[in-house]
């Protein structure tokens, strides 16, 4: 369940800081950006160096080894696999709250397609991202009675894209110390490129370059590259993309909107059914899905499954040109500076690439 709980890992609130761009903006804007700017500041101020959180021992000693690894681990991103030499990630915060953010997605009621926010320099995205709980809440049920349907999810990680030294916080070390180094190498890998606007290319780009990392960092160690079963993960996936899909012909069919409601109930039963299928004949009765499957599902709680992992298959590829870290980065920068469809058409020709050369 990676993905779904550690939900938008890049969230930008360096938007935040443009206040004076957006000073046309009307007061719903501008009191959004000011609670970035408060939650950020906050967030800056809490921060500590890892060190000496390491040397506090009042601190738990399962969240003192945790960081000691990640130190390590920070410096082997810069070291060996071309991400930033900068603060991020070497100062610590222990947050009051389960997540250090949550982001409000929203979709029309019969429409698969996000609703989206736009800002200077970073592009559009499919999300809001609120420090406080309480706030997102608040926004989702605003858009709720815009009529949009709305989902909230909590946020583990997540980076400024190198606009300030982003630290580890609290909520990073829900999982185990590989799941830490994972997310750091990903959010690293957020500020070395990021492409406003395309959040499947630049999730997929920082998506593999944690996998790749984390397994070349495992093997420095002497350790087994302990590749993640994602079998589970991945099986879901689909099953949620084939209910988008399956919905999205529904909401382009003529029918009038009394139908396509209860189409869309019906549809949503019918997925859950096919996940408890899948989950007792294929994954030995696994439940790590069952909370996801429980709750309420609409067109906004299946916006972020996909972006992640969309082009790994092609990023992966780029790696297997070889030339190491330096060139699979600057192989990507050529990609970066390509329009849109031409990139997509590149990452499709590549992921088809690799599908072949996987059979």
């Amino acid at each position: 369940m990676r993905r779904i709980a550690r939900g938008t890992a890049t969230w930008l609130v360096r938007c935040g800081l443009l206040l004076a761009v957006t000073a046309t903006a009307g007061c719903g804007a501008l009191r959004y950006y000011a609670h970035v700017v408060h939650g950020q500041a906050q967030l800056l101020a809490a921060r500590e160096p890892i060190e000496r959180a390491i040397a506090d021992t009042r601190l738990d000693a399962t969240v003192r080894e945790r960081l000691r690894g990640a130190l390590a681990a920070r410096r082997f991103a810069s070291d060996r696999l071309g991400l930033p030499r900068n603060r991020s990630y070497a100062s610590y915060v222990q947050l009051d709250r389960p997540y250090v953010t949550w982001s409000v997605f929203a979709a029309p009621e019969f429409s698969v397609e996000p609703l989206t926010h736009c800002f200077p320099f970073a592009g559009c995205v499919a999300y809001l991202g609120y420090f406080d709980h309480d706030h997102a809440e608040r926004a989702a049920a605003a858009l709720q009675a815009q009529g949009y349907d709305t989902a909230v999810r909590g946020v583990a990680a997540y980076s400024t894209l190198g606009w300030f030294a982003d630290p580890i916080v609290s909520s990073m070390l829900r999982g185990g110390q590989d799941e830490l180094d994972r997310v750091i190498f990903h959010e690293l890998a957020h500020q070395k490129l990021y492409v406003p606007g395309d959040t499947a290319f630049n999730e997929s780009y920082a998506s593999f370059v944690a996998e790749q990392g984390l397994r070349e960092w495992r093997v420095t160690n002497g350790r087994p590259t302990g590749t993640r079963d994602a079998s589970h993960e991945d099986g879901f996936t689909r099953l949620v993309l084939d209910l988008r899909e399956r919905l999205r012909v529904l909401y382009a069919s003529s029918r009038d909107a009394a139908a396509k409601r209860a189409g869309k109930a019906a549809e949503i039963d019918a997925f859950r059914r096919r996940y408890v299928e899948l989950r007792d004949r294929e994954w030995n009765g696994g439940h790590g899905y069952d909370a996801w499957v429980a709750a309420p599902i609409n067109n906004a709680s299946l916006v972020p499954f996909g972006l992640y992992d969309r082009w790994v298959g092609a990023f992966a590829m780029l790696y297997a040109q070889g030339g190491g870290w330096d060139a699979f980065h600057a192989r990507v920068r050529e990609l970066a500076r390509l329009d849109h469809d031409r990139r997509e058409r590149r990452l499709a020709a590549l992921e088809d690439a690799g599908a072949a050369h996987s059979r």
